[in-house]
This record gives structure tokens, sequence and C-alpha cells, in this order.
């Protein structure tokens, strides 16, 4: 099946985790990189698709809607997370807009800082970052403290 992509976008593999969202133009601080798109589907049935394995793509709208990026998505379903992000999302009524966080340059991986969404207690970062939270985490559990 070959999947439409948003203008300006193009998905290859990805050094975070799987497939990436890279930037085929560039993109300036602010600038709009595309919408989030996918199935609309209700928050009920977002909940009973995450307890099924494998990689999720779902977007919360609201608290009783969901977009499912792997259904009908544009490529913007491969945006990796990462604790030091290049892009930020905007929910402006029941759609999803992706902006740049400051200049991305071709060839960069868009990534999005969805941390809250990963429920850092189940599911690992691999963003790699020098900042990221996980990593930061880890080094605090395995530091021998006592009081």
């Amino acid at each position: 099946m070959n999947q439409v992509l948003a203008e300006g976008l193009r998905v290859a593999k990805s050094r975070i985790d799987g497939k990436g969202c890279f930037a085929a133009v560039p993109f300036c601080r602010d600038e709009k990189i595309a919408e989030y798109v996918g199935e609309r589907i209700s928050f009920a049935e977002a909940e009973r698709r995450q307890l099924a394995p494998g990689k999720k793509c779902i977007f919360d709208v609201s608290p009783n809607w969901s977009i499912d990026g792997s259904r009908g998505g544009n490529g913007t379903q491969h945006i990796n997370h990462s604790c030091h992000p290049n892009a930020y999302p905007v929910v402006s009524r029941g759609r999803i807009f992706l902006y740049a966080l400051r200049e991305i340059a071709p060839d960069e991986e868009i990534t999005a800082d969805y941390l809250y969404e990963l429920q850092m207690d189940k599911k690992r970062c691999h963003c790699g970052e020098p900042s990221c939270m996980a990593r930061n985490r880890k080094a605090l559990d395995d530091t021998d403290v006592s009081y």
C-alpha cells in the first residue's frame, strides 16, 4: 500500500526507533510542518488499541476523541519522541498541527516531546539525547544514596 506523505516530509529508517519522519525541505521556526492525520476514533477505542501489541500512533485530540495515524496517516505518525524535540503539536478544532520549534534542515528527523503519552513507567525512551528524561531517571535510580 502506498502512503501519501504530507508535503515536505519523507519517511526513512530512524536512529531513534524504527521509522522516522524527516524534513525533505527546510522549515523555519514556528512554521507549520504538517497536520497529523489518520482515523478519528473514540477515546475508548484508543484505549482498546493501546492494549494491542506493537507500536502505537495514537494522538489524543480531546477527552473524547483520538486520531490513529497508523490508519490513513501521512507520514507524521512516524514522528518519534525526543526529550529535546524540534517540533511541537497544536490541537485546534479537533485537528492536530505540528510546528517547528526551531529551524529544521532538510534530512533532519522531526521529533516531538510526547513523554506524557509514553507513560515512562511502562515504556522506554530511545531518543538518546544527553538531556533524556529516561536516561537521567535511570542514573538517579542507579545511584546508591543513603540518608
